[in-house]
């Protein structure tokens, strides 16, 4: 979700109300008309929020939100609703990529268990608003435009003119005259949200609400955009990859003992933790924590660049200088599918690189360690 830039029209301090908006004027499930029928079938949170969408769509004008919702597009492109071949053809090896092919089928559970059941109670002249496709387009709506407004009554809801602010990450350390995430939201003035200033900015100067500390792939599932050099990137190695690369070496016997002992301990301790989940802005903070627990053996090392060998081949043939010159000549407006998939691609075999360099220096290092070793024994 990328929008034209929303400047300060004048000098803006921290503490600074730059918009007030009644809960009323948001669209929830307690303010929607079909508020009874949603409550009726027992639905809340997005799902509900679906149907309220939807139902006020179908009233077109009659909407107490037309104005709001014409302004919307019909959906989102987010990766919800790109076709089997494009999230085949684009996603492939990242971690979006079975995910987006999950997506689908858990949305259709969803609509054929909990809205096609309520056509019966809709007016025929309006039961053309809630089919499959317009469930997924509410959907894509609600997972990029949406907020929590309170906990105990509206719940989740959409919010006029808060949804309008470009997104920036990592903006808590960005100096003030970045004007990164400048703005936070209350839920607790009179019935009232507001949205206030956490950043000094200057006139003229962009203001950005920020979605949350969120990696490229969590941007592109739920916004549909990424950003370059996001510090919050992640690479994961599927335990299954891991058995594919120990199925050469070990046993069955020993591989089946090996994987029962890492479900005992959850799979997220020491070596399974650090080796399945890799952060691009914490890579030094694991390979710190690895070098101290593990003392990283050459046969880990090696371990460890056999397995970003078997995750970077989930990728495909192209390489990621391939990726970057398709990069370099694609345009973000034209072609934003291609460019924001490029993007995540790259960010992650960045991320791949950055860990074959450390299992790379580490074996050189306990190598060389060893051979000192050797040396002093023998001068001994």
């Amino acid at each position: 979700m990328e929008m034209a830039a929303r400047r300060a029209l004048a000098d803006l301090k921290v503490g600074d109300a730059v918009a007030r908006i009644p809960k009323l004027t948001c669209l929830t499930i307690m303010t929607s008309g079909a508020r009874d029928m949603i409550q009726g079938a027992g639905l809340d949170g997005s799902l509900g929020l679906a149907v309220a969408v939807m139902y006020e769509r179908s009233l077109g004008e009659q909407s107490p939100w037309a104005p709001y919702l014409a302004a919307l597009p019909e959906q989102e492109p987010i990766p919800l609703v790109w076709s089997a071949d494009e999230v085949e053809e684009l996603l492939r090896g990242t971690e979006l990529h079975e995910t987006v092919k999950e997506d689908g089928g858990v949305m259709w559970e969803d609509w054929k268990e909990s809205i096609e059941p309520l056509l019966p109670q809709i007016g025929s002249e309006f039961r053309s608003f809630f089919g499959f496709q317009h469930y997924l387009a509410a959907r894509t709506l609600i997972a990029s435009r949406s907020f929590q407004i309170d906990d105990h009554y509206h719940g989740v809801g959409m919010v006029p003119l808060a949804d309008i602010f470009n997104h920036k990450t990592g903006a808590e350390d960005s100096s003030p005259s970045l004007s990164a995430d400048d703005i936070s939201v209350s839920h607790d003035v009179d019935d009232d949200l507001e949205m206030i200033m956490v950043k000094d900015v200057k006139l003229g100067a962009e203001v950005f609400n920020t979605y949350g500390l969120l990696g490229n792939a969590a941007l592109l599932h739920r916004y549909g955009f990424t950003e370059p050099d996001n510090p919050f990137d992640i690479v994961n190695i599927d335990l299954e990859l891991v058995l594919q690369w120990s199925a050469s070496l070990f046993s069955g016997q020993h591989r089946r003992a090996r994987l029962s002992l890492w479900r005992r301990l959850g799979s997220s301790n020491g070596f399974i933790d650090s080796i399945l989940s890799v952060k691009s802005g914490k890579l030094s903070h694991i390979t710190a924590e690895l070098s101290e627990t593990l003392l990283l053996t050459k046969t880990i090392c090696k371990a460890l660049l056999s397995l970003a060998d078997l995750r970077e081949s989930l990728y495909g043939e192209n390489s990621i200088e391939d990726d970057i010159e398709a990069l370099r000549r694609c345009c973000c407006i034209r072609d934003k599918k291609l460019y924001h998939s490029l993007m995540l691609r790259i960010s992650e075999r960045k991320i791949l690189q950055k860990f074959r360099v450390f299992a790379s220096s580490s074996s050189q290092v306990r190598t060389g360690e060893q051979a000192s070793k050797r040396k002093k024994l023998k001068r001994k």
